[in-house]
């Protein structure tokens, strides 16, 4: 009856994995004051008919620490995509050079760093409660099978299974934030 249940950690701890991999996309996506090709990653440019990401778009380099360049490949779309990065947020003023589009990272204040940094935890704490919420799901799972008839010696191993898995992921989390922070308020 219960006495085969055994819960697929693997997935749990796959679904944890995606948790972690989408906390460093988000946390690529900060501008450090260091030129990085992953930052354009969330610009998005209407182009034929539908939003594309920029690096779809154009040859996305960093040939200088505090420069990005993007060689966009349709003469048209040079504007568009001008445009994007100016409404994206990311505070760069894009200068174009025929289809050439080059973006001088500005040095960050401390203002800034401090408000990035505060970003990055809010990133992080998104990240922690979809490690719970996972957790909460594999602990439903212990729970529905006990009341199957599951023994509670059995549910005792497999909360403390699933614990250990949340914990060690919540830990990540904690040690991504603390590096991405550290990049941050290095000048």
């Amino acid at each position: 009856m219960a006495d085969d249940f055994e819960l697929d950690t693997d997935d749990l701890q796959r679904r944890m994995e995606r948790a972690i991999a989408a906390l460093r996309t988000e946390f690529a996506s900060l501008r450090t004051g260091r030129a990085s090709g992953s930052m354009l990653e969330p610009v998005m440019v209407e182009a034929y008919g539908q939003m594309t990401p920029v690096n779809q778009l154009g040859t996305v380099n960093v040939p200088e620490p505090r420069m990005v360049t993007i060689n966009v490949w349709d003469r048209g779309m040079v504007s568009k995509v001008e445009k994007a990065i100016r409404d994206s947020g990311l505070g760069i003023n894009p200068q174009t050079n025929g289809t050439i589009i080059m973006l001088p990272i500005p040095e960050l204040n401390e203002e800034r760093r401090r408000e990035l940094t505060k970003v990055a935890a809010n990133y992080a704490e998104h990240a922690r409660v979809a490690v719970r919420n996972l957790r909460r799901d594999g602990m439903d799972q212990i729970k529905k099978a006990k009341s199957n008839g599951l023994s509670e010696d059995d549910v005792k191993f497999w909360e403390g299974e699933v614990q250990e898995m949340t914990d060690r992921f919540i830990k990540q989390v904690d040690q991504t934030l603390e590096s991405k922070q550290a990049e941050i308020m290095h000048v």
